[in-house]
Formats: structure tokens, C-alpha cells, sequence
């Protein structure tokens, strides 16, 4: 549970982290060096305004373009606005991701917890209350939290869009003016949509990088954080938050989704949750370099490489044989 700060501090963080830094790096797409990029950065404050104040006044949407162009850029041909029109789209589209980035690199300040309301002043809350401190006990055995990942993925950017963005937020919070400038150049680059409809498997795999980038690495954060809080105070790990991924599984409303879909988008999850397993235990390894452990670490790393990337493996439940390989090494 988390408490915000007040409303008149939250705004005035965000104006300062999110709003201030944004207009900041928005200004380098001007010295990006693409077609009339200065021209549509320049034009576009323009374009809104003119837009806000012609909405104002009731016009039309047609009326309301052939007012700017009358007004900005007089004696441009038909071909020459359409063109500027769609420039405008693409420069707004990235304008977005910046903004996406900006807020991401921002999140730490801009969701700041209240030690009063957290799980561990309930404890020290009810330490000296042996019946409050049950109850909570009582009260995390229950409780569970199912996140089921349900969002249309042709909403979301495309993959090569969402590591720009990871890249972007990266280097906003060290405040790397020289990578954001490439990274911006790339993005500039970088198509918005695909040149045919994506498959059922396509869009799976587009709400998957989420899964494996965001997901997987928050939800394990907070568990961890629970299993030491509880491990404080005597207290069995609970497992308390559970991943749900509709995509490629909807056959009940999907004409597209046959049950060959569903195999193949579970197979691919399968994959990409070793993927995250076999990433984690390489870095495990590098602390792991003691005698009597070698073969063990040898004979896990094999299989969590096969299974994360031989897709002709055949898939099979072996829970029980990393859980036990994993003690053996603990064990050692």
C-alpha cells in the first residue's frame, strides 16, 4: 500500500522532472538532420495553436488547415500540404516516445512511498500486538494479485520502437545528451507501423516484450522485497503475484486464433521465460566460483540455454530438476 504526496507537490515534480526535461531534449529534433525537420518543428507550435483557436471558433477542419496554410505558408501547392501534414504526424509520433522515455527515466521521483503506510510499519505496527500481527499474517496467506496482460498489441509500438524507448530512458536518467541525440536520429529513422497486418503469434510476441523487459524483472523486485520482509519477522515466503497473457489464447472471440496459435504463443513464452532464467543464472554463475559446484552449474547453464533457445526442443516440465539441481549447489 502507498500513500502520494500532495497533489500541489506532485505537480510541481512532474513539472520539474517530466515537463522541463521533455521541452529540454524536444528542442534537439530541430538539429536532427532529416528532410525539413526544421521547417515541421518549427511550423507545428503554430499549427496547434491555430488549431486550438480555430476550434474556438467553430470552424471547420478544412476551414481551419486553409486558414494556416493561408496564413504560414502562402502559395503552397496541394501535394506540398498533404506532405507537411504527414510530416507533422511522424514528428508528433516521436515527440510521444520522447515523452514516453522522459517520464519513465522520472518514475522513481515521481512515485515516492509513505514509510507510515508501507507493510513494514504494519509490522512494527503490530509487534507489540500479537492478534493485529496474525491477522496480518492472515491477511498476506490471502491475498494475491493476478496481472493478465489483455491490451490490443497493434496499440503498442513496435519492437524496435519499444528498445529505442528502453535505450532513450537509460540514458535520460544519466543525462547523456550525446546517446540521446543518436538515439533520437535513430528513432527518426525508425518506421511507426508494419507493411502488413500482424498474425495473432506477431501480436503475442509484441505484448511479450513487455512480459520480458518490464514485467518480469518488477514483479520478481517486489517478491523479493516481500520474501525479506517476511523472512524479518519469521514468516514463510508468499507468493503473491501471478502473471496472467491473453494474446494467441482468446479462441472463444479471435477467428484468427486456432488452436496452433495457442501452442506455438505458449511455446514462445516458454522460450522467453527461460530466456529471462538462463540471463539471471549467468550472472548467478559469476558468484558462484567455488570447488565442488562446477559440474552442477555446468549441467543447469546447458539446459536453461537449450530450452531458452533450441526451438526444436521438444517442452517438458523440468521445475523439479532445476529446483534440484539449485539446492544441490546451495547444499554445497
Amino acid at each position: 500500500m502507498q500513500a502520494h504526496q500532495p497533489t500541489s507537490q506532485r505537480e510541481s515534480i512532474f513539472n520539474n522532472e517530466v515537463i522541463s526535461r521533455f521541452e529540454l531534449y524536444n528542442s534537439l529534433f530541430l538539429t536532427l538532420p532529416f528532410y525539413k525537420v526544421k521547417d515541421t518543428g518549427t511550423l507545428l507550435p503554430l499549427f496547434i495553436k491555430s488549431c486550438e483557436e480555430g476550434v474556438k471558433g467553430h470552424e471547420t477542419p478544412a476551414k481551419l488547415i486553409e486558414s494556416f496554410f493561408e496564413k504560414y505558408t502562402p502559395n503552397t501547392e496541394p501535394q506540398e500540404i498533404v506532405d507537411l501534414l504527414f510530416r507533422f504526424i511522424q514528428y508528433i509520433e516521436r515527440q510521444v516516445v520522447l515523452f514516453d522515455a522522459v517520464e519513465d527515466a522520472s518514475f522513481n521521483k515521481l512515485n515516492v512511498s509513505d514509510e507510515q503506510s508501507s507493510l513494514r510499519a504494519l509490522f512494527l505496527k503490530a509487534n507489540d500486538d500479537q492478534k493485529l500481527h496474525d491477522k496480518v499474517d492472515q491477511l498476506i496467506e490471502d491475498f494475491s494479485l493476478r496481472l493478465v496482460l489483455t491490451a490490443h498489441p497493434t496499440q503498442f509500438y513496435p519492437g524496435s520502437v519499444l528498445a529505442i524507448i528502453n535505450d532513450l530512458t537509460i540514458a535520460i536518467k544519466g543525462n547523456d545528451i550525446t546517446t540521446i541525440n543518436q538515439l533520437l536520429q535513430q528513432l527518426g529513422k525508425t518506421p511507426f507501423f508494419n507493411k502488413k497486418s500482424p498474425t495473432p503469434v506477431d501480436e503475442a510476441l509484441s505484448l511479450a516484450w513487455y512480459l520480458e523487459n518490464v514485467f518480469y524483472f518488477a514483479a520478481a523486485n517486489i517478491q523479493s522485497g516481500l520474501n525479506q520482509l517476511l523472512n524479518e519477522y519469521h514468516i514463510d515466503p508468499k507468493k503473491i503475484i501471478e502473471l496472467g497473457f491473453w494474446p494467441g489464447g482468446d479462441r472463444d472471440g479471435n477467428p484468427n486464433v486456432h488452436p496452433e496459435t495457442t501452442l506455438q504463443v505458449s511455446k514462445m513464452l516458454r522460450q522467453i521465460l527461460f530466456r529471462c532464467y538462463y540471463r539471471d543464472f549467468r550472472n548467478l554463475k559469476r558468484r558462484i566460483t567455488f570447488r565442488g559446484v562446477e559440474d552442477t552449474i555446468a549441467v543447469l547453464q546447458d539446459v536453461l540455454y537449450k530450452n531458452a533457445f533450441d526451438s526444436n526442443l521438444e517442452p517438458k516440465d523440468i521445475s523439479d530438476f532445476l529446483i534440484e539441481n539449485l539446492n544441490k549447489i546451495k547444499g554445497s
